[in-house]
Order: C-alpha cells, then sequence, then structure tokens
C-alpha cells in the first residue's frame, strides 16, 4: 500500500513521557499535526506540520540517508522498509510508520527499560491545512 497522502492527527499516545524522555518537552504543543507523504516507489518525502512548525525529511528505502531530527540536528542513518514498515534509527528513538487499515500508524520507541513508546494515528485528509486542535 502508498504511504503517499495527507494526514490529519486522529489520536496518540504517550505524547509528553516521549518528549520527556528525549528533553523535549518545552515543544509540546496542542496543536494538530498534519503529515505529508509523497512516495514515488523507494524514494519519500516525509512532511509534519502545526500551526508554528515544519519537520521535512527525504529519504530512500535502502540506503543510508542524511536526515533532520525535530530539532533540525542532522544525522546519517540507514532507512529501511520490512513487510509494509518503514523503520529508521534516530539518535534518541526508533521511528516506524506503516500503513493500517487506510491510517498512517507512526511509532517512537525510546531505547531502555524505561523506553517509552509513543503512538500518533493519522486519518487520511483531502485538506490538510493547519488548525488548531
Amino acid at each position: 500500500m502508498s504511504f503517499t497522502g495527507k494526514y490529519e492527527l486522529e489520536s496518540q499516545e504517550n505524547y509528553e513521557e516521549f518528549l520527556k524522555a528525549i528533553g523535549l518537552l518545552s515543544a509540546k504543543t496542542d496543536s494538530k499535526v498534519h503529515t505529508e507523504v509523497l512516495q514515488n516507489g523507494n524514494d519519500f518525502t516525509w512532511t509534519q506540520t502545526t500551526l508554528n512548525w515544519t519537520w521535512s525529511n527525504k529519504f530512500t528505502i535502502g540506503q543510508e540517508c542524511e536526515l533532520e531530527t525535530m530539532t533540525k540536528s542532522k544525522f546519517k542513518a540507514l532507512v529501511s522498509m520490512e513487510g509494509g514498515k518503514i523503520s529508521v534509527n534516530f539518535p534518541q528513538y526508533l521511528f516506524t510508520a506503516e500503513m493500517v487499515n487506510d491510517k498512517l500508524v507512526m511509532n517512537c520507541i525510546t531505547p531502555g527499560e524505561k523506553g517509552v513508546t509513543f503512538t500518533r494515528v493519522s486519518k487520511r485528509t483531502s485538506d490538510c491545512k493547519t488548525q488548531h486542535a
């Protein structure tokens, strides 16, 4: 299934706990997160937007790519896909994304015994204008 589309936040779990675990609690927002994914074969452009912030990465499945964290720090990582699930190791967490029943399900998992799994579920939308929650 193609990831291409515009998505609007439907639900999320452990958002605040995740931001605290990676030291970004000050980045917490109540604005709805909108995600736009453009997929052309193994090439992706992944953009997330809120009212005051945009974060975008371009990557190719199966290749090491230069990516940016939410704080705009650059790093290199191999982006993989297995069973339709994208996976990439960010410096402070493992990011996965997959399509489940036409919804975009993203997980960010911090390592360790007290690791936090942050789950964000987004529904497809034809219009992805940024609005307050």
